[in-house]
């Protein structure tokens, strides 16, 4: 039983990983699911290891490798938060009679009015609100996020004052199921038929070279087009029915205005009419004011305040206002 008063089961997902001697998905190696039961057994609570290889398998590896044969930069992240932590898991309570699901993520759960909302982590460079976007009112209902309350240097302090063997151990890493972190690889053993070198065009349309397969590439990015010229070249667009790569200058780079489909809002209600807020096109990235309009079929126009350059489809778009997540969706 914790401080709290919970009961408490400890469970692991057995994700999928690449076949081979010694492959294993870097969120469930050997390794780590031994440190997972050690530290159950020193909390004196049940561990369970739940096989999910088939799901994550459908809902993850192969969105991502279908996002790329489309022309789009996929962020797996999100896709294994909608369908296997908070899809699978919580459709797994019921196994154990559960009441809630707790997770690691650096997010937070308020309730109030009536209604759950869902906050920015306290600690700001590890905040993962962004990736939980699509968190609707049922599921924040039975999700519990307590690490978001402390920054990762209290997270690891707490975790050494109980003794726990992991309180150093390495952070989780984006792509767990390429086992050499290598995505180009990973396409090219998967998906070869996606990886076609074609031409490399100027916004004008003149060939200006060849490039080893779309799926190398992501708007905004500079390294790896190799084409001479008097100035750096960057990737505006990748042109699916062409196979070619559009480049060009840091200047014709940059969006004010695109579209997000497939939208979740944390209120399940989207809104019905322009709403001003803050929105973030990559993890990483900077939030900008922006206005939002609703369109029909889950469909949104963002206008931003001024353009930037990073705005790639197949990313999500999250909106913010002040520290509470509104929603978010996918760049088309």
């Amino acid at each position: 039983m914790t401080a709290q008063g919970y009961d408490v089961v400890g469970v692991m997902l057995r994700l999928w990983s690449e076949p081979g001697d010694g492959a294993s998905n870097r969120c469930c190696t050997l390794e780590a699911t031994r440190d997972a039961q050690r530290v159950a057994w020193m909390l004196h609570i049940p561990f369970y290891l739940l096989d999910c290889e088939s799901e994550f398998r459908k809902y993850v590896v192969d969105y991502f490798i279908r996002e790329y044969a489309a022309g789009r930069t996929p962020n797996p992240c999100v896709a294994c938060n909608r369908a296997i932590k908070f899809g699978f898991m919580l459709d797994a309570l019921d196994r154990f009679d559960a009441d809630f699901l707790a997770t690691g993520h650096y997010a937070r759960v308020r309730h109030e009015g009536g209604t759950f909302q869902l906050l920015r982590g306290r600690d700001a460079r590890k905040d993962q609100s962004y990736v939980l976007y699509m968190l609707g009112q049922e599921q924040l209902r039975r999700v519990l996020l307590p690490v978001g309350e402390y920054t990762k240097p209290q997270v690891r302090a707490l975790t050494a004052a109980r003794g726990l063997p992991v309180a150093e151990k390495e952070e989780s890493q984006d792509l767990c199921f390429v086992r050499d972190r290598d995505y180009r690889r990973f396409l090219q053993t998967y998906a070869p038929e996606i990886v076609r070198p074609g031409p490399i065009l100027d916004s004008a349309g003149r060939e200006l070279g060849t490039h080893r397969g779309l799926p190398f590439y992501t708007i905004g990015q500079r390294r790896g087009i190799e084409v001479p010229g008097p100035e750096p070249l960057y990737v505006l667009a990748l042109d699916i029915a062409r196979n070619a790569l559009i480049v060009g200058s840091a200047a014709q780079l940059g969006r004010s205005t695109f579209r997000v489909a497939d939208t979740r809002f944390i209120c399940d209600q989207p809104p019905t009419e322009s709403t001003e807020v803050t929105v973030k096109v990559r993890y990483t990235g900077r939030e900008v004011p922006a206005t939002i309009d609703p369109l029909a079929d889950g469909v949104v126009n963002v206008h931003l305040s001024a353009p930037i350059r990073d705005v790639t489809p197949g990313q999500a778009a999250v909106f913010y206002r002040g520290e509470a997540v509104m929603g978010g969706g996918i760049i088309t």
